[in-house]
């Protein structure tokens, strides 16, 4: 038989990449993309650009000669650096040769860190509204997501634990949740930490905590780590980032934290991945770590104020709800009235120019909401809150 003459649209692809939805907010996105003087308030990252000091310590590490293969775990020297912050932060101690993993982005350590924990067919139990690449790395491992949406009291989220327990099953491994959390700015309390852990460890459960936007607090200098209540021999991995907390989104650099098996396992995956993450973006990012502070808490002060404005700004907007945030640099309004989260966005892009990510991109509990990245310039966001109002004003009498 002629290959030819088989057509190539007979082969499939796989069904583990089928079930996986494309981004919403990166289809938003390429309309902006396409558009002039948009105000681009949908990604999760700051306009500020990678400051002058990490450039040169990257560029340093290159007229040093960091062009070569690392381990796979990363630059010995940025283990150091990270184990040494984990102390001065949370008072933990950990073992920067078997405990912490360098990954090539936040990303990519959630990856890594969910093929450690489950099989095909396991299910994983995530709290929702989420950052939906956990849902949809569980999908890639022919997992199933199973989204437990947080419920809204007043103006604060909590996580429903009636619905955690009636949704396991003998094939739930892991539990998924963000503190800071994105999209919701929610923080994880001590109490809700210890009764996450605890159910976890009544049930035998993975808990996966990602832990990115642990310097971007505004109750404190950092949100309490899960590694504050959790000993060697739990099953807890914490996922990580410089990509936040040193505006070094397009470095792709980022670490887990885990027991000595996981942290191993997931040092060999990173062969099989990317190998490791480029030399001289860890040199890059083990400065960031010891001379960086100074910074970082300016930019927070930055996003302090920011927050205080645009949580004024909307409450003096008819027919949206903003709930409490204490981290990250989002908020997650729900508009009174809104049932297509998706097409709002996109209305409101084309007809205004103000981009904003539609809250269904995030799971369950998501839709009729919308999230706003404050980490903008604070004309940027008085224009785009001002667009937002009269927008809704027509909106509403549609």
């Amino acid at each position: 038989m002629d290959i030819r003459s088989v057509p190539m649209d007979s082969t499939p692809l796989a069904s583990s990449v089928l079930s996986v939805s494309a981004s919403r907010i990166r289809e938003l996105a390429h309309i902006a993309f396409n558009m002039e003087n948009v105000l681009k308030l949908y990604f999760g990252e700051s306009d500020e650009q990678t400051p002058e000091y990490i450039k040169k310590a990257a560029s340093q590490a290159l007229e040093d000669g960091y062009t070569f293969y690392t381990e796979n775990a990363g630059l010995p020297s940025l283990r150091q650096a990270l184990a040494e912050k984990y102390l001065e932060l949370h008072k933990v101690n950990l073992d920067p040769t078997s405990e912490i993993v360098i990954t090539a982005s936040g990303v990519q350590a959630l990856n890594v860190a969910i093929r450690c924990a489950i099989n095909p067919g396991d299910e994983a139990l995530l709290l929702t509204p989420a950052w939906p690449n956990g849902s949809s790395i569980v999908q890639m491992c022919n997992g199933i997501p199973k989204q437990i949406p947080m419920v809204l009291k007043g103006r604060r989220y909590e996580i429903d634990f009636d619905r955690l327990v009636s949704n396991l099953n003998s094939r739930t491994k892991i539990l998924i949740c963000t503190s800071p959390s994105n999209p919701l700015g929610w923080v994880a309390s001590s109490s809700d930490q210890e009764s996450i852990l605890e159910f976890c460890r009544k049930h035998r459960l993975w808990l996966l905590i990602d832990e990115v936007y642990e310097r971007l607090y505004y109750e404190g200098n950092v949100a309490p780590s899960i590694l504050r209540k959790c000993d060697r021999n739990d099953a807890v991995i914490v996922v990580q980032s410089f990509s936040k907390s040193y505006c070094m989104t397009g470095w792709r650099l980022g670490w887990l934290v885990g027991r000595r098996d996981v942290a191993s396992r997931a040092s060999d995956l990173n062969e099989f991945v990317i190998s490791h993450a480029p030399a001289m973006a860890q040199k890059a990012g083990e400065v960031a770590l010891r001379e960086g502070e100074d910074i970082l808490q300016r930019m927070v002060e930055r996003l302090r104020n920011n927050l205080s404005f645009c949580q004024k700004s909307l409450r003096d907007i008819p027919g949206i709800t903003l709930p409490e945030t204490a981290g990250s640099f989002y908020l997650f309004p729900k508009i009174d009235g809104l049932t297509d989260s998706f097409g709002f966005c996109k209305d409101l892009l084309i007809k205004t120019k103000v981009g904003l990510a539609p809250g269904s991109a995030f799971g369950q509990g998501g839709e009729g909401s919308v999230r706003l990245c404050y980490a903008a310039k604070k004309e940027v966001l008085k224009e785009a809150i001002e667009r937002i109002s009269n927008y809704l004003e027509h909106w509403n009498n549609v």
